[in-house]
């Protein structure tokens, strides 16, 4: 995988996801339509059922069965991948008291990174972000939260899979303190896979910069310029997702809605954190990439300095030559040197001589 060409994944809205925003636009307020572009073909539903001593893992094939799976005495984590079918969005609404807003902001896959309290849920959505080894593409993919009094529900766009494989692991074999806690620690464990995940693909950029500096100062053309402006973007889609991030977890660590117990608030300050030492990576990084076009620039410029020394030497040298082999070719009667016998080999001598003498000077000057 090549680190120096890389891009984000943040196709515009096509043809099709804008007439199903337009026609959306001209629909009732709270009705439910899906906006973004289809990842899966069919939706999956997995739902993990825990307590301190057991921990049940069952994929749901039915959004019929949803509510037959979800036990009143235990703690609930439901995931949905493929957020498109918008009937078993609105039965999972039904069956957990979520808003009609809520659920339509779910259903956006184009929404800003936010955060919003809706009577006893709390809603949160950001980017996950996961890295194509094949191509190096950088696929972004919304993932939205409710956290309930008992229950956790993710739900995810289903494109490249998720970064909370270690959640589940450590959830089914009872590793750490997940199922001796609420859903509010599940919360916390889920978001701060995606904030670590961040700093995968903040360090790979960082990578891409080095190569990128190493390739301008070992040869600056068009490449590198190219890869310049494709790292700018990347840095400015980042910098999009990190920022609304911090505002949230600002508002989460206020907890005025007492979502989180007393003694897991101390984590949220921990991924409040980690997100300002992204924000600041980025940041140190978006000058890093200014230096870079500067560096660029300068390259090119003494590229060009170079040359121009070149040529101003050679100029430089041939102009007596060029002033004695245009008197010598001028063609008066009277010019004794023509009769010399000599004349010729003699000229060439002297012309030699002056740029023998001429390339000493220069180098004993270090221009050359």
């Amino acid at each position: 995988m090549d680190l120096s060409i890389r891009k984000f994944t943040f196709p515009l809205p096509g043809l099709k996801e804008r007439k199903r925003r337009a026609q959306r636009a001209a629909m009732p307020p709270e009705t439910l339509m899906f906006l973004g572009e289809k990842k899966l073909e069919s939706s999956r539903v997995t739902v993990f059922t825990y307590n301190q001593e057991e921990c049940t893992e069952r994929v749901i094939e039915s959004a019929d069965d949803l509510m037959s799976a979800l036990p009143e005495n235990l703690m609930i984590w439901l995931n949905i991948d493929g957020i498109h079918d918008t009937e078993l969005i609105e039965k999972t609404g039904a069956v957990f008291g979520l808003h009609t807003l809520l659920l339509e902001d779910i259903l956006d896959t184009d929404l800003r990174p936010k955060t919003e309290v809706y009577e006893d849920k709390l809603f949160l959505t950001a980017k996950m972000l996961s890295l194509e080894e094949e191509s190096g593409k950088v696929i972004a993919e919304q993932v939205s939260f409710v956290l309930g009094k008992n229950f956790l529900i993710t739900f995810q766009e289903g494109l490249l899979g998720d970064v909370f494989e270690r959640v589940r692991e450590r959830l089914s074999k009872g590793k750490g303190k997940l199922r001796r806690t609420k859903p509010d620690y599940l919360l916390y464990e889920l978001f701060d896979s995606i904030i670590d995940n961040y700093f995968i693909i903040i360090e790979k950029t960082g990578d891409g910069l080095e190569l990128v500096e190493q390739k301008i100062l070992a040869s600056p053309g068009k490449s590198a310029l190219k890869e310049i402006h494709a790292f700018k973007s990347e840095l400015m889609e980042l910098r999009k997702l990190v920022w609304p991030l911090r505002e949230i977890i600002s508002r989460l660590e206020r907890d005025e809605d007492n979502f989180f117990e007393e003694h897991n608030r101390i984590y949220i300050r921990d991924i409040y954190d980690h997100i300002f030492q992204a924000i600041e990576t980025v940041e140190m990084y978006r000058d890093m990439l200014s230096n870079l076009q500067d560096l660029y620039h300068s390259s090119l410029s003494n590229r060009m300095n170079e040359i121009m020394k070149v040529l101003t030497i050679i100029t430089t040298i041939f102009i007596p030559l060029s002033f004695i082999s245009g008197v010598y070719g001028m063609n008066f009667r009277h010019m004794p040197e023509l009769e010399w016998t000599l004349g010729y080999p003699a000229v060439l001598f002297v012309m030699s001589a002056i740029g023998i003498f001429m390339l000493y000077i220069f180098h004993r000057k270090k221009w050359l």
